[in-house]
């Protein structure tokens, strides 16, 4: 298994790959959107993106992005996305896929890697502490959701 950068050629599967992803939380396939909001991140370089390469195709992939923490001045970078086909699930491909973007948080001098995931999602968060990852239990997190026609 490869675990590479993205690259513009690897579109229509990484797109296949994020779509599956966004239907396994129970949205609708929707491949042209998804293949849209990859294209748009690459081109204005919003995200970093590794895909796991089995040397037939892209069996993972994870997107990270950078932000930066003003009490620490540092970079650091929010790991928001994580997939691995299910038929590849079992072989590790998720944590060298994490293992990744360490490697390349630590290169690019961030702070840490934050992630969220689902309260039932107890595969992931196994794999997570299994990689020294912690609940952070000192700050809450708020959100907002916005209707589209707020904006």
């Amino acid at each position: 298994m490869k675990i590479r950068e993205f690259k513009f050629d690897d579109l229509e599967q990484v797109s296949g790959l994020l779509n599956n992803y966004r239907i396994f939380y129970g949205k609708e396939s929707d491949i042209e959107s998804c293949t849209k909001f990859i294209k748009d991140r690459y081109v204005s370089n919003e995200s970093k993106i590794f895909v796991a390469d089995n040397g037939e195709e892209l069996v993972g992939f994870v997107q990270i992005y950078p932000v930066f923490s003003t009490v620490s001045l540092q970079r650091a970078y929010i790991l928001n996305d994580l997939y691995v086909s299910s038929n590849s699930r079992t072989g590790g491909v998720g944590r060298q896929l994490i293992e990744k973007t360490f490697e390349y948080a630590r290169k690019n001098n961030a702070r840490y890697v934050t992630l969220e995931t689902g309260i039932d999602n107890t595969k992931a968060q196994s794999l997570y502490k299994k990689m020294d990852m912690k609940v952070d239990d000192s700050v809450l997190h708020f959100s907002r959701t916005f209707d589209i026609n707020e904006i």
